[in-house]
């Protein structure tokens, strides 16, 4: 490997070999702009929904903005022209004189882009922003509205982001400063809108930030001269610094000093410690057990992490003894004590006896002894002495690390542990190892926590050439110990399911909201036909009893029509908090463990019902398709348009099954419900009646809603044909159970909308239709739902 070049000019006396970075593209430019960006979008959207409170402040501002306008008319030409010219000259002339000519370049391209990006947001705005919008973001002048988003703020918040922080430039403090106050001024006298002017100014911020952060900006990092000086602030002279091992985290130094002393110096770097903080501030939010924790400086991450290290050496964990720390330009420098080991990734397999492993877990152990937690276990963070005797192993990277840590971050650390080991020595080696070191509690509490969530981000990059590792360390843990739980044990708070299932009902609610009209809606609802709405209300009803009969026929103990159609009504209350179809699964599930029903016949069971209830569905669309009297209401009485597609579709099927690939996916997808459902319906034929009790409820459930929405339909004067209601109910319903929102809300919504507006029916009688449709069968039945949750409560029977 060659050494990088060296450099001793920037520090004489002391041998440098270094590779300084001159540039860097800081993270926190890439935040500051996505925050800026939201921020734009928050003002349009305060915009309009407080358009009461804003109007009400542009007109107390309209009432004497024209007597200052004319007391402050020199005042204000002066601010204007100072802050339109001087201000960016000053700035400009200053990094001219630095001969910064890169920064020169920069901030101009930064003025020249944020104004082209007001000059685009005015014109989008005036094209496409609602009357409301517009008028929240204009003034009043001579008589009548201008729309007011000065792009001259836009253009020099951009120059003065893009000219650096102003702590570094006089000139950027102090026109920093005019703008604010020249904002002040000109927001009173009425010239500009407050959030026109936020526009502006934060559409300069995204320009400036996204110039720094494409070009890059100058290094701040401590290299050279400013790095020796710190070294020297943490009381040692050095004589000699070699720069080792990757960039990936932090910057790592051999230091040699004038007395011979050998040390290592790790440099943090002011612009790294962006991501690295939100990266552990988002798994502190995301994983239970894990203290929360708020973006903190540099040096408060590097006084964290020197604390947990001396708790860790009081432990008796080995680990490097912080010798000094010191800061130097936008970096910390802490001094440790030198040692002879390398990472763990870096020891041959052959080289991994059962002595380094047990020391390894006995390391982790003292540390667990004492309260505390590693949080961040990786082939890095363990590393490894070996030689005549017995291995040495030490533990580093404590700046994820918990004093007094939770049962369940120290359970995650075992995890992490036998994972990463698992890489190198295989499943059943690493936990012979573990087991070799730690109770047998400690062992079992491991099986629930065997996820790629808890791993760092390293462990489960080397765990991608090893498919399956989990799945042998759940096999090997259960040999190992039999009965142990190892079902997943719910770790997150929140991931991406949960947040669809908050996400895409707001998104579609909004959706439904902006694009009805919802005075009519109302009107509409009032003016229905109540009588029909009772009939549709007594259908939504009647599928309870349907889905209990198909129930209670497949169920392998006997189940009263009482108690399975009482357990489907809770669905209804359930279906606030699970995705559409899965409250009910859950629930029969559980109602038939309750009666003694095993694991796996009771899943075969609730299979079987969800399979029978998918055929029931395809059979009444084909009988119905058959029985319908008129081509024109008939969905299945295609043309030849429709024959074609359906042919192109069958063609694409048929070809995708040729690739061996897709085989598999299917073959993988679908005989896990076959071998669940097989054994089952063998035994449910042998018994045609509960067979036709199983068909009966299925066409009960099924028609019980399709006819229901017709009759929402009916409500308002719509007839249309039956198989035209059951396919657009269907494929919208499928949509709600294919989109995992609470009960499919918004989802739902939207797709049975936009089947009856694709059929011809009138948006706002559509609309009107289906809220009726969905307040008398989802929204109405679950105070029903409750009182019968709460009465099998009672009951035992939930």
């Amino acid at each position: 490997m060659n050494e990088p070049p060296k450099d001793d000019t920037r520090a004489p006396g002391v041998q440098i070999v270094d590779a300084p970075t001159a540039r860097v593209h800081d993270p926190s430019d890439l935040l500051g702009l996505v925050l800026s960006a939201v921020g734009v979008l928050a003002v349009l959207v305060a915009v309009v929904s407080a358009q009461g409170t804003t109007a009400g402040v542009a007109q107390d501002v309209r009432g004497f903005s024209w007597l200052l306008r004319r007391v402050l008319v020199f005042p204000v030409a002066v601010l204007e022209g100072l802050v339109t010219l001087i201000a960016p000259v000053a700035v400009l002339a200053e990094l001219a004189v630095r001969r910064n000519g890169r920064q020169l370049l920069q901030v101009g391209a930064a003025g020249l882009v944020a104004l082209a990006l007001c000059v685009a947001t005015t014109a989008a705005l005036t094209a496409f922003g609602s009357a409301e919008l517009l008028h929240g973001l204009s003034v009043s002048r001579d008589g009548r509205w201008v729309l007011s988003v000065p792009a001259s703020v836009a253009a020099l918040a951009g120059v003065l982001t893009a000219a650096g922080p102003r702590a570094r430039r006089r000139t950027v403090l102090w026109s920093w400063n005019l703008l604010w106050f020249s904002l002040g001024v000109v927001l009173v006298t009425g010239q500009v809108s407050l959030s026109g002017a936020a526009v502006a100014l934060l559409l300069g911020r995204v320009a400036g930030l996204g110039v720094r952060f494409v070009s890059g900006v100058r290094s701040e990092r401590a290299y050279g001269a400013a790095l020796v000086a710190g070294i020297r602030r943490a009381g040692f002279d050095p004589a000699r610094l070699v720069r080792v091992g990757d960039a990936d985290e932090h910057r790592m130094y051999d230091l040699t000093t004038a007395a011979g002393q050998g040390l290592r110096v790790v440099v943090l770097d002011g612009d790294r410690q962006v991501v690295g903080a939100l990266s552990r501030l988002w798994r502190s939010v995301r994983l239970r057990g894990i203290e929360g924790r708020s973006l903190v400086s540099l040096r408060q991450a590097v006084e964290r992490t020197a604390l947990l290290a001396y708790a860790a050496r009081a432990a008796g964990v080995r680990t490097p003894q912080p010798l000094g720390i010191a800061e130097a330009q936008d970096s910390m420098l802490v001094i440790e004590a030198l040692t002879g080991a390398v990472p763990l990734r870096l020891v041959d397999d052959a080289q991994l006896s059962d002595e380094l492993l047990h020391a390894i877990w006995g390391q982790l152990r003292s540390a667990h002894d004492a309260g505390i937690a590693h949080r961040a276990l990786t082939s890095d963070t363990i590393l490894v002495e070996l030689g005549a005797g017995e291995p040495v192993v030490w533990l580093v990277g404590w700046d994820s690390g918990d004093v007094a840590s939770t049962e369940l971050a120290r359970r995650m650390d075992l995890t992490q542990l036998v994972a990463l080991l698992a890489v190198r020595v295989g499943a059943a080696r690493a936990l012979e190892s573990a087991a070799a070191v730690l109770p047998r509690q400690d062992l079992a509490a491991i099986g629930p926590l065997l996820q790629s969530v808890v791993l760092p981000q390293r462990t489960r990059d080397e765990m991608r050439a090893h498919p399956g590792l989990l799945a042998q360390l759940r096999s090997a843990l259960v040999e190992r110990l039999p009965g142990t739980d190892v079902e997943p044990e719910q770790v997150t708070r929140f991931g991406v399911r949960t947040v669809l299932t908050v996400v895409l009902p707001v998104v579609a609610v909004v959706v439904i909201l902006t694009s009805i009209n919802v005075d009519e809606i109302g009107t509409a609802l009032t003016s229905s036909d109540w009588r029909w709405s009772a009939v549709a209300f007594g259908l939504g009803l009647a599928t309870y009893v349907g889905a209990g009969l198909t129930f209670a026929a497949f169920a392998p103990v006997k189940v009263s029509l009482r108690s399975a159609t009482l357990v489907h009504a809770v669905g209804a209350f359930v279906s606030l908090a699970a995705p559409a179809g899965v409250g009910s699964a859950a629930l029969n599930l559980r109602l038939l463990t309750r009666r003694g029903v095993s694991t796996s016949l009771a899943v075969a069971t609730v299979a079987l019902v969800q399979v029978s209830q998918f055929i029931v569905t395809i059979a009444l669309l084909l009988l119905l398709s058959l029985v319908s009297g008129s081509n024109d209401t008939s969905l299945f009485a295609p043309g030849p348009g429709a024959l074609v597609a359906i042919g192109v579709v069958a063609l694409a099927l048929a070809a995708a099954l040729l690739f061996p690939g897709v085989r598999r996916w299917a073959v993988r997808t679908s005989m896990p419900t076959v071998r669940q459902t097989w054994p089952r319906l063998v035994d449910v034929l042998g018994h045609p009646g509960r067979v036709a009790l199983a068909i009966l409820g299925n066409v009960m459930l099924t028609m019980g809603y399709v006819l229901a929405f017709d009759a929402s339909l009916a409500a308002f004067g719509q007839h249309r044909g039956i198989v035209e209601v059951a396919v657009i109910y269907l494929v919208g319903n499928a949509a709600g159970a294919a989109i995992p929102t609470p009960g499919g809300i918004g989802t739902i919504e939207v797709t049975l909308i936009g089947g009856l507006t694709a059929a011809g029916m009138n948006p706002g009688v559509a609309a009107s239709a289906v809220v009726l449709f969905r307040l008398l069968t989802f929204w109405l039945p679950i105070p029903l739902g409750w009182l019968a949750m709460r009465h099998m409560r009672r009951t035992g029977e939930l």
